[in-house]
């Protein structure tokens, strides 16, 4: 007898059990080869996935600083920061 089932497909057509596998496997392709024989990639891959939110993160606060450091430029101020502020605290 026929059944239906749920699959989710990755960037390359492969079929994977759950949406999570085929994100790895995703992530695992944006890496490329990770260590001697690529077998790395796959450990990197699950620790970018399981961090997401702290990456985001990471991420959200490079680009304000790029941001508010691209406009202090438009604005003709740019100037180095002194030593020891913090970035995200000059923000203004």
């Amino acid at each position: 007898m026929a059944n239906e089932c749920v699959a989710y497909r990755d960037s390359k057509g492969g079929l994977h059990g759950s949406a999570e596998k085929a994100t790895l496997e995703d992530l695992a392709g944006v890496l490329g080869r990770v260590g001697d024989e690529g077998g790395m990639t796959a450990g990197v891959a699950r620790m970018i996935f399981d961090k997401r939110a702290e990456i985001e993160r990471v991420f959200a606060e490079h680009d304000a600083i790029m941001a508010s450091a691209s406009s202090r430029a438009l604005d003709g101020a740019e100037q180095p920061l002194p030593i020891g502020t913090p970035a995200i605290h000059a923000v203004n």
